[in-house]
């Protein structure tokens, strides 16, 4: 199993606030233990995402991911509530 992630995410990733990227950090080592884990609220979305998933980072953020048929994890974006449903 590995873990991508889209230029998008990265891109997004990298303007964050050192708090978050601390949370996810802690978040992902979490989710890759279990990715299921009540703490990461994990969910699939729905209409045009609903091959996607979603974790929670902090009580605004989240990360959005796709599981792959390799079994991989490929992180899509990640950003606030509004950020990523308010489009």
């Amino acid at each position: 199993m590995q873990v991508l992630f889209s230029k998008t995410f990265t891109k997004s990733y990298k303007k964050l606030d050192e708090k978050i990227k601390i949370a996810f950090g802690k978040r992902l080592e979490i989710f890759l233990q279990n990715e299921f884990d009540p703490i990461l609220r994990n969910h699939m979305l729905k209409g045009d995402l609903e091959e996607v998933r979603s974790i929670s980072i902090t009580g605004d953020f989240r990360a959005h991911y796709i599981c792959l048929e390799t079994k991989d994890y490929y992180f899509v974006a990640i950003g606030s509530h509004s950020e990523l449903y308010d489009k």
